[in-house]
Formats: structure tokens, C-alpha cells, sequence
């Protein structure tokens, strides 16, 4: 008897039914249906091309749930970790679960409904205060010589750029042990963009794109134009370049920053193009906030121009300029290898100044609790040192892909011989057939396609 599955796809629901059948009679042993719950206003954008749907969003929401539950398994880890290095601040520690028999379910992580700050605890009055003190003084004291005005009469910078300046400070100089935790807990939470496919930015051999960042220094309008829109002319300090933009209301940009793409034409040479009255062949547009590839890009170009880390890039653009955006305005999506090049210095630079971060036994400590039931892992890591265990195997760790290779079919024709390892019996085993994308089976296809071709006739008569 063969067994057949047939399927009934359609907008909203899936229809099923498993057929047995041979070469005389059939019978349906079961059928059913999967209904997706749409309401009329999806349906309706389903069927006028819009292919975002109920399961779109449900698997949005998915991806973020697991985002969510992979941060807090690193932080459990990064917990642990620093709570045998004696690197967690003691306001902090206390509220962490750390009896593993008593109490596993909370070992490493947060009691229920409390969850304090790093950076700031309660003082005897019931106020929070921040912890690092002294280096937001230091900081204050950088800030004082560039701009004294911003301080003055006892004006105060926001006490989160303090992580900025322990950044660039622990690349040289040494920081305490708990200013470190925060740093790589920090780090926990921005990693970076890990590219997982071959993700580029579709370039041709005839243009060549620029990211620039210029002020705007002048904005005319074009009366002439008989469109309710009207367009406008945008000139840019320092720059030749102007940038033609339709608005429905007056563009109030003299003096502000703009971020540009310009496309310039190239000829066969690769030489810039020009038009017959002589001017540069070009064209500009101003990314949007959704098109993220190419901010991420731009963003990228002005770390490497800068020769920084991420962290002394941000802390030197907000000394020149305090009144920056950091999130979404100084720094967009970037690569991961930015940050993991930044807390790979860092780590490396305080391991002069703590022998904690140089000690073997407390890192097969470490590993010890960390792999508990896992021996090879653990002799696999035993050579290494704190700077790889924190970088590899807790911040930024990637699970291989798992192997689907038991999805592929056994070749029908073909099976091996071979020994029992528990019986010693010999006993045949089927092999999986080849993937249609191997270049043996292509070159197979294109033999046999030619073997199949049958000569009906050399020669036909036509009356």
C-alpha cells in the first residue's frame, strides 16, 4: 500500500488529508484543515498584494522573544562569571540568587521583582546615588576645559556618558574591577550586527556611492514651479554639491547636518562623468530612517576614518559636541567585529592591571561552574584564558547550525555493507542520496539529457 499526503493551500488555512491507496482500491485514513484566524481588513490587504500577515507578525514577536531569552542566558553566564572573579559591585551581587542546591532557579539571576541598576544604589536615605563617582569627576573635569559654560553653576552632563569615558579610559589606563563589570555587561546588551548571509550593498562597475555628512548653507526655492509641491535647492558648506528636494512646507535646514548618498557616474575608465555643459554627472538623495544598510555603511566608514574604537569615537564626538545623539544619530547598526574588537583591548589591557584576569585557577574555577556537565567543553577551553571566555564563549557566542542531513532521502538503488559495532553482525546500511546542487549531479543531468536525445530522422522530404 502506498500512502499519499495531499495538501489544499490557501489564503487563510491549510487543508490535509493522508490517502492509502494501491494499485486496485483507496481509502482516506485521515483529513483535516489548519485555519490561520485572518479578520476581513487582512484578508483584504492579502488580496490586494500586501504579503504581510498574521503569521508575519506572530513570527516578529517570536524572533523577539528569543532575542529576549538568549540576552538573559548571557547574562546569567556574565553573572556567574564575574561573581567568582569578586568583579560585581555588592548592592548588585545582593539581589542575585547564588545558592545552586537550595535555590537553582535563581542561581545567577535576579530574585523575582528585583532587578537594581549597576551603576546606581540606594544610600541610607532611601536616594539612589551613582556608584562611579570619582570617574564621572574625572570626566566632568575633561569637559570644564573644552566647554565651561556647559558646566558652570554647578550644571551637570547626564551621568550615563560615564560609560563612554571608562571605555576609552580602560584601553590605557586601569579601572576598577566593578567599573569593568559594567563595561562588559554593557556590551551584553550592544553587540552588534552579525551579517549571516552574503548581505551586501548591490554596486555597479559605472557609479560609485559616497556617504557624506555636510551642513547645509543655503535653501532656495523654485518658484516657477506649478506643482503644489515646491521645489527646492540645497546648497552645503565646503562643497559644490547641490541637492534638489521637493517639500510641501519651507525646509528650515540652514545650519543643520544632513547625511548624503552621491552617486557619480563613471566612465569606461572609471573616471567621473560630466554632462555637456560641463558639470559633474551626479545625483543625491537623502537616506530614510528604514534604509539601515546603507546608515550602517556610512557609520561604519567614519569608525574606520577615525581609526577608534566605538567607544572612544562616541566619547570624542560628544566632547567636541555634547549636544550629539548617541543611539540612532551618532552610532546606527554596525558590525559585531567592532565591538568584539573593542572589549578584546579592553580585556587585554586590564589584564596587566588585575591578576584576577591572569590567574589559572581561578579560571578552571570559572569554567568549572559554568560547564558542570560538560567535560569535553571544558577540556577543550582549559588552554585558553578569561579574554577568550568571556569574548567566545559567553558575549559572543554563535550555536553551529544544526545538521539537517537526515532530511535527505536514501538512495532507493544503492546500500552499503558494513560490521556491527555492538553484535559484529555484517549488515547493510542505505546511503543518502546526492543534493541537486552538486556539481556531479548537474553534470549527471546534462548527461543524461543528451543520452535521451533520439535522431527521428536525418532527412525529410517537404512537398
Amino acid at each position: 500500500m502506498m500512502k499519499i499526503l495531499g495538501l489544499d493551500l490557501g489564503t487563510n488555512s491549510i487543508g490535509w488529508a493522508l490517502i492509502e491507496k494501491d494499485d486496485f482500491s483507496g481509502r482516506i485514513l485521515k483529513s483535516g484543515t489548519r485555519i490561520i484566524p485572518m479578520d476581513s481588513a487582512t484578508l483584504g490587504d492579502f488580496a490586494n498584494g500586501n504579503t504581510k500577515s498574521q503569521t508575519a507578525e506572530r513570527t516578529a514577536k517570536r524572533t523577539a522573544r528569543k532575542l529576549r531569552e538568549r540576552f538573559l542566558l548571557r547574562r546569567e553566564r556574565l553573572h556567574r562569571l564575574l561573581h567568582l572573579m569578586g568583579f560585581l559591585p555588592i548592592h548588585y551581587e545582593e539581589k542575585i540568587g547564588w545558592d545552586l542546591e537550595n535555590d537553582p532557579k535563581h542561581y545567577g539571576t535576579f530574585f523575582d521583582g528585583q532587578e537594581p541598576k549597576i551603576a546606581w544604589k540606594k544610600n541610607q536615605e532611601g536616594r539612589y546615588e551613582f556608584v562611579f563617582q570619582e570617574s564621572f569627576n574625572e570626566m566632568l573635569e575633561e569637559f570644564k576645559k573644552l566647554h565651561p559654560l556647559l558646566v558652570c553653576d554647578n550644571k551637570k552632563i547626564p551621568y550615563d556618558w560615564t560609560i563612554y569615558y571608562l571605555r576609552q579610559k580602560a584601553l590605557s589606563q586601569p579601572i576598577s574591577k566593578e567599573e569593568l563589570s559594567w563595561i562588559i555587561l554593557n556590551f551584553n546588551q550592544k553587540r552588534g550586527y552579525n551579517q549571516k548571509r552574503d548581505e551586501v550593498l548591490v554596486t555597479s562597475d559605472n557609479k560609485k556611492e559616497e556617504f557624506l555628512c555636510l551642513t547645509v548653507s543655503s535653501v532656495e526655492a523654485d518658484d516657477g514651479s506649478k506643482d503644489k509641491n515646491i521645489w527646492y535647492n540645497i546648497c552645503f558648506e565646503n562643497s559644490d554639491i547641490v541637492y534638489r528636494r521637493k517639500s510641501k512646507y519651507p525646509l528650515d535646514w540652514v545650519g543643520r547636518k544632513r547625511n548624503l548618498i552621491i552617486t557619480t557616474k563613471l566612465d569606461e575608465k572609471g573616471n567621473p562623468k560630466y554632462k555637456k555643459d560641463g558639470t559633474l554627472d551626479y545625483s543625491v538623495k537623502s537616506p530614510s530612517d528604514d534604509d539601515w544598510a546603507l546608515l550602517k555603511i556610512k557609520t561604519e566608514q567614519d569608525l574606520k576614518s577615525s581609526k577608534q574604537t566605538v567607544g572612544q569615537y562616541i566619547y570624542t564626538s560628544l566632547l567636541s559636541n555634547p549636544t550629539e545623539k548617541i543611539r540612532g544619530g551618532l552610532v546606527r547598526t554596525i558590525e559585531r567585529e567592532f565591538y568584539k574588537d573593542e572589549i578584546e583591548q579592553i580585556l587585554k589591557t586590564q589584564e596587566v592591571f588585575h591578576p584576577e584576569l591572569r590567574s589559572r585557577d581561578l579560571y578552571e574555577l570559572c569554567i568549572n561552574d559554568l560547564y558542570r556537565n560538560n567535560e569535553s567543553h571544558r577540556n577543550n577551553i582549559a588552554k585558553n584564558n578569561f579574554t577568550y571566555l568571556i569574548l567566545e564563549d559567553v558575549l559572543f557566542y554563535q550555536r553551529p547550525l544544526k545538521s539537517k542531513k537526515s532530511l535527505v532521502d536514501n538512495c532507493p538503488y544503492e546500500r552499503h555493507q558494513g560490521v556491527d559495532k555492538e553484535t559484529g553482525e555484517i549488515c547493510s546500511y542505505p546511503v543518502k542520496c546526492i543534493a541537486k546542487s552538486n556539481p556531479y549531479f548537474q553534470e549527471y543531468r546534462v548527461w543524461k539529457f543528451l543520452s535521451d536525445l533520439r535522431i527521428i530522422a536525418n532527412t525529410k522530404e517537404v512537398e
